[in-house]
């Protein structure tokens, strides 16, 4: 039972300093080492460099790519224009009155699409104020609303999203990224019209309230002439402007698409370094086409983005691909320290009864792996984090149970890309925190909306769980 606390501690205290803005970084290790040291002084120096860091390495090796490409994809389409004109877009084509649907659609289309996250909430928020305001709903709604269109569906349940938590686990069951499609299509219904629904009641209940837009919240005198003096968010220019901002949002959806199975036709007897003499060098193809598939997408993504407006682009390149490399670096070396975390956990004896009493609680490898997934993606406050954690620690035996039991890859795939999006968004998430920093808002006024999104989110995994077991739906 020491060993047991033990590792409660160092969960414990990864969660607590994550939650007060620690990074996890510095402080996985500190947490990882920690329990070692509790356990057995004399194996916190061989853990380190023996456990922690060739597995933080790895997952760095495996995945830089793609944080690094989608970090930059990202910037290139907020510096062209193209989040702009889409967001316009969607207004003149839903109107003004469906702000709440507007902005879930546009947060969706680009997340869907490969731009980070962040990037989304930095992207969607000066239209979700405006549309809010001249519609009179509550601006407190404005980050659940954000979150139900970039933080849930397109992250993890749509098939084909490039969001790095559909991409972990290609590498674990060697699966690509279109992983049962149509459980994810039924989880993402879910989670959309459910949480529309959740959105739409809590605005009928301010209207009968007597909320308006600046209830329950300060507005600076600033903040009120900055809104009277924004934009029109109907005007987007002609007909074929409009089109054009889609084209390298879909280019990276088709080449994606193609690249997921033009690679392994490519290397269909995978790549032998040995035969052109280099004997120390090893690729696992099957392992990491999909990476590639992925980050060879962003690519196409990224120029046909700058040829957008290129000279709206070259005016700031340099500056905004520096930030972008700087934030996907921070990105990659978080969810990675998380990574190294997780192994050293899992290498400790007390893991052996967590893992023990998960299995003979939850028999079932989907249920046990979305149960695992879900609660440390809420501890470490990060989907991809929580996931890394887990996989990890129990891909093997997952790998080992769904052969037995005859349940594909690629149905264990998206339940456990959609459960590390179940309870990551905990009020010490990263993402919550910038998307409340964003919008000026606080855990108090805006959070209770963000966490029901999270059990929506969360229910989802189990429905498609379901929807597999009892109709046999991939």
């Amino acid at each position: 039972m020491w060993e047991l606390g033990v590792i409660l501690l160092s969960l414990g205290l990864l969660m607590y300093t994550a939650y007060k803005g620690f990074s996890v970084i510095l402080m996985a290790p500190i947490c990882a080492l920690l329990a070692v040291f509790l356990i057995n002084p004399e194996n916190v120096l061989p853990f380190y460099s023996g456990v922690f860091m060739p597995k933080m390495v790895g997952f760095i090796k495996d995945y830089f790519l793609v944080f690094l490409l989608g970090a930059i994809f990202g910037k290139v389409v907020e510096m062209s224009g193209i989040a702009e004109s889409i967001a316009k877009t969607i207004v003149n084509l839903i109107g003004s009155k469906n702000a709440m649907l507007t902005v879930v659609l546009l947060g969706a289309i680009l997340t869907y699409s490969g731009v980070s996250l962040f990037v989304v909430v930095f992207a969607v928020y000066p239209f979700a104020n405006q549309l809010f305001r001249q519609a009179n709903i509550p601006k407190r709604l404005i980050p659940g609303t954000i979150a139900l269109g970039a933080f849930t569906f397109t992250m993890d349940a749509l098939p084909g999203t490039p969001q790095i938590q559909n991409v972990i686990p290609t590498t674990f069951f060697g699966t690509n990224i279109y992983a049962a499609p149509m459980l994810g299509i039924i989880g993402a219904i879910f989670i959309l019209v459910a949480g529309l629904s959740y959105l739409e009641w809590r605005r009928r209940v301010a209207a009968r309230n007597g909320d308006g837009y600046a209830s329950g919240v300060t507005l600076t005198a600033a903040e009120l002439q900055q809104l009277d003096a924004e934009t029109d968010p109907t005007s987007n220019g002609s007909f074929a402007r409009q089109f054009l901002a889609f084209v390298p949002l879909i280019l990276v959806a088709v080449t994606n698409k193609y690249l997921s199975t033009a690679i392994k036709e490519w290397y269909p007897n995978g790549f032998d370094f040995n035969a052109i003499g280099l004997a120390a060098y090893s690729v696992d193809v099957a392992k990491t086409s999909a990476i590639w598939a992925v980050g060879l997408a962003l690519m196409v993504g990224i120029l046909t983005a700058i040829l957008y407006d290129f000279r709206r682009v070259y005016n700031n390149f340099k500056e905004g691909v520096n930030a972008s490399i700087s934030g996907s670096l921070l990105a990659v070396m978080n969810t990675a320290s998380e990574y190294g975390f997780g192994a050293i956990i899992a290498a400790l004896p007390g893991f052996v009864i967590i893992s023990q009493a998960l299995g003979h609680t939850f028999t079932n490898p989907l249920v046990n792996g979305a149960v695992t997934t879900t609660v440390l993606a809420g501890v470490t406050g990060s989907a991809s984090g929580g996931m890394s954690i887990a996989l990890s620690a129990m891909a093997e035996q997952y790998n080992a149970a769904i052969l037995t039991m005859g349940i594909p890859p690629e149905v264990m795939h998206r339940v456990v890309s959609m459960a590390s999006g179940g309870m990551d968004t905990l009020p010490h998430n990263g993402a919550v925190i910038t998307l409340l920093a964003v919008t000026g808002l606080t855990h108090k006024q805006s959070y209770k909306d963000i966490f029901a999104i999270t059990l929506i989110k969360t229910m989802a995994v189990f429905i498609v769980i379901a929807a597999f077991t009892w109709f046999g739906i991939v």
